[in-house]
Order: C-alpha cells, then structure tokens, then sequence
C-alpha cells in the first residue's frame, strides 16, 4: 500500500488507507492541521496553496458531511471544484471505473476525492490513475476511512495532548465499521497504552485481537477505566437484520447513557463520527453533554482534509 501512497522521493501522493503508514507521518499531518485550524477566523479564510489546481468529488455513495468539508478544504485552499453527479453520470448507466477515470483526467483535474460503496475500488483507482493525480479515499465499502481516523486522532490530541497513556473503547458496529479499522490502525500507530473493542458478539469480526485489541460484550466492563469514548453510528438496516433483536434492546445494552459514562475515567471525552441516531447508539444528555467532543471533530474535519490535500499535492511535503 505505501507504494501507492508514497511518491518516489517518500512524500505523501495519495491517501487511501492508515495501515501501514508510520507515526512520523501521522504525526505530521496533525501539525499541518493545526497549522490551518484557525483560518476560519480570518477576515479571507483562504490560503494560496492549491490555487490553479482543480479537485473532484466523486461520491459513488452519498454522504453529505464528508463531501461538503472535503469542498470547503478545497476551496480554503484556494482549489477549484467538482462536485460530479454519479447518480445522472454515465456510471449508472454501465460506464466502468477506467472509462470514468480516463474522462475525468481529459479535463486536465488535479485530485479526485473518492467513496465508493465497494472496499478497494479506490485503491484500484489510484493504481490505474494517471501520475500526475493524487486520490483522496473519502471511505471504501467497509475497507477504510482514513481522513475520518486523522480527524478523530486531531479531536484526541487537543483534548488528551499524549496519546501513550491513553485507553481507548471503540463502542458499536465494530463488523462493517470502516471507521473503526481506520481508527484502529491510527490508535497503535501513534501508541495508545490500549485499544477496546466493545459490541455484541454478532457485531465484532473474526479474529479482530488480531489487530491489536482486546475485546469486550459488555458495555460498562469495556468503559471502566477508559480515557476517550468513540461511538460508531449503527445503521438502518443492522437493525432491521437478524444481528440485532432491535434498536430498543440494542440501546438497552450499548447505549452509552449518563449511567454507562460513568465507569469511564472523570475526564474521559465522548466521540461519535455521526450522523446520530439518538437513543439508539447514545442517550442526547451524553451526545449535547460537556464531555462530548462530536462538534469538534466536525470543525476538525476541514482541517484535517486541507492538511492531506496539500501535502499530496506537493504544496506541502513531508521528508521520511
């Protein structure tokens, strides 16, 4: 993979997945978003970085959180953009990935921001993609999500400032979570003390102590003692399916409630990459309450996004 992401003097050129990066560049990336986090309070909020160049978003699935802060990162960065339409695109209607691809790099495009609903059709992108373009993976099927990991790593380290002593619960639909694995992957890189998983069992994959975990059934026993909280968003159609009873029952036993807070550590921070789905997966007092952090991240989110445009861009280049 990092012969993909890594050009050829070892600078970032696409950024598709956080396995098998190492912490220096995780690292570098979030002193790069700090570096951006406040030209929101700028009379022009907008740097010069990637002005000329032009960035697509190209959204197989929809999602409109991640695309419109990818769009104002372009545009803060002074980049024009592409918002194309796959749902009216000649894709629907039997175009293949290769044909799309070799259409869009005709219009001379400098960066293309994928979520595809099928993990590794991105990573397949940025193998056929002409070398001038760089590819943003805005989350793959089930595979990965990895601007969401750094946005999260960014909301930890304003908050916990070291990440070493930190615990850590990853609470939900560990089974199809992309956001999870990212984060999973982000967390031992930059070398949390420890990494939890916690759901029922129909919910947590196979052989996931692989990974660098330790897993949990129980709600309040996967929380005792824990520094940061994240949430994963279950969706719809996990509920309506035979790996959960129903959302009734499900926030009965993982939803994290004021109650289940607080075997937590006193100053640990709740996390949630939303959208929320209220009394289902988290109690509104613990979502709207002062330990939570989910607005942050959000705010975080453009950040993150500028740093890892330009740096694959070349406006900004990190040396291993």
């Amino acid at each position: 993979m990092n012969s993909i992401q890594l050009n050829n003097q070892g600078h970032l050129k696409h950024f598709l997945d956080i396995e098998g990066l190492n912490r220096k560049l995780l690292i570098e990336i979030l002193d790069i978003a700090d570096s951006f986090l406040n030209i929101d309070t700028k009379a022009v909020k907008k740097v010069p970085l990637l002005r000329g160049k032009t960035v697509v978003n190209l959204f197989f699935e929809p999602s409109t959180r991640t695309r419109t802060t990818f769009e104002l990162a372009a545009k803060r960065l002074s980049a024009d953009v592409l918002n194309f339409n796959i749902n009216n695109s000649s894709s629907s209607k039997g175009e293949t990935l290769i044909d799309m691809l070799r259409n869009l790099e005709a219009m001379h495009c400098d960066m293309f921001v994928i979520r595809h609903n099928a993990g590794g059709a991105v990573t397949f992108m940025a193998k056929h993609v002409a070398p001038n373009i760089s590819i943003i993976n805005a989350g793959d099927g089930q595979h990965a999500h990895p601007t969401q990991a750094m946005l999260d790593m960014f909301t930890i380290r304003q908050n916990k400032k070291d990440f070493a002593p930190l615990s850590v619960a990853i609470v939900g639909d560990i089974l199809h979570s992309r956001v999870a694995r990212s984060n999973i992957h982000a967390l031992n890189i930059l070398g949390v003390s420890e990494v939890r998983v916690v759901a029922p069992k129909t919910l947590i994959p196979t052989g996931i102590e692989t990974f660098g975990v330790k897993v949990f059934n129980d709600l309040k026993k996967g929380l005792a003692g824990v520094d940061v909280i994240m949430m994963l968003r279950l969706q719809r159609e996990r509920m309506k399916s035979a790996l959960l009873p129903s959302p009734y029952e499900y926030f009965q036993y993982y939803g994290l409630t004021e109650s289940a807070l607080k075997v937590a550590h006193p100053d640990a921070i709740v996390m949630h990459p939303g959208p929320i789905n209220r009394g289902v997966e988290i109690d509104s007092r613990v979502a709207d309450g002062p330990r939570s952090v989910i607005l942050q991240q959000v705010n975080n989110g453009v950040a993150i996004r500028m740093a890892v445009m330009a740096m694959s861009l070349g406006a900004i280049q990190w040396t291993q």
